[in-house]
């Protein structure tokens, strides 16, 4: 696909979401369409309403992420491709070049359960982002934001803020993990169980033996004990997903010229095998077959791995 292929189908894209978000918006009587699809049939207007708000920050930070990319990396390809299901759909868009190896997003629209672990929802959308830096003092980032209504009435709102850090220095991950902390403080909220599920790993895990080796700098929002969906819920999440991913940028951008070794590539090596071992034998979405392996393979797994 030509960069100007590229474009026009972006353009084309953000119109049609421009346009759905603004029927969301309106007073439909959304109520008396109690179908769950996980599309938007089902949802009362205060729904409708952080329906859009959810499709406007997701279009955001493809815009800006995307964006701040290209600025880094001016060799970028860009590659979009959907995949569809009769279980869930699936957007992916990836770039990859020469100081951003790879930053690849994924859109994930679920329709109906698979397994036991998920739940029927009325609407839901995962999204997430995953950074491979050619540097290896940069790390690896994976960052996911989750919101979920259920044919009940209740909600959900999670993600996780991950960081593999490969040959990272101390005082860059204290600067990721220091823009996260700024927005705990604001919005009156603990750290400590958050940041224990990224270091320990969930109890989900299928095989804990290739479980991903993290950074204790980010946050885990997923678990039993999720969030619901409101206001300072809301606000909360999105700025600290836009904080995190801001902060990994800053980094990168900052390393991109930086001299490394052959002991700092080794170690990226290992951080890069971990993180395909962890999608392949123990995440409980994608080592179980829940998302399809050409779905996550093509979004987060990195640009190159070493047997």
């Amino acid at each position: 696909m030509t960069e100007a292929h590229y474009a026009k189908r972006t353009s084309a894209t953000k119109f049609t979401a421009f346009l759905f978000a603004t029927a969301l918006s309106l007073s439909l009587p959304f109520s008396v369409q109690a179908s769950p699809n996980d599309g938007v049939t089902g949802l009362n207007d205060e729904q409708a309403t952080f329906a859009s708000r959810l499709f406007a920050f997701m279009s955001d930070m493809d815009d800006k992420y995307f964006g701040r990319a290209g600025e880094i990396d001016s060799d970028l390809v860009h590659e979009s491709q959907d995949f569809d299901y009769d279980f869930a759909r699936y957007e992916v868009r990836t770039a990859r070049g020469s100081i951003v190896e790879k930053i690849g997003r994924m859109t994930g629209i679920i329709f109906e359960p698979t397994s036991e672990i998920q739940r029927e929802t009325l609407f839901g959308r995962y999204y997430g982002i995953n950074v491979h830096a050619k540097s290896p003092h940069v790390g690896l980032l994976h960052a996911a934001f989750l919101m979920q209504y259920y044919p009940d009435g209740t909600s959900a709102l999670g993600g996780t803020l991950n960081i593999f850090p490969g040959a990272a220095p101390k005082e860059d991950l204290n600067a990721i993990k220091v823009a996260l902390d700024a927005v705990f403080a604001k919005h009156g909220v603990d750290p400590s169980p958050h940041r224990k599920r990224v270091c320990e790993g969930t109890e989900m895990a299928i095989n804990a033996k290739y479980r991903r080796r993290l950074a204790c700098v980010g946050g885990s929002f997923f678990g039993p004990d999720m969030m619901s969906v409101t206001e300072e819920n809301f606000l909360f999440m999105t700025e600290a997903y836009d904080s995190f991913i801001d902060a990994y940028m800053t980094v990168l951008e900052r390393h991109n010229d930086n001299p490394y070794t052959d002991e700092d590539i080794a170690t990226q090596d290992a951080m890069r095998l971990n993180k395909f071992e962890d999608e392949m034998f123990t995440d409980p979405y994608a080592a179980s077959g829940i998302t399809p392996y050409e779905v996550w393979s093509l979004a987060f797994t990195p640009p190159i791995l070493k047997f």
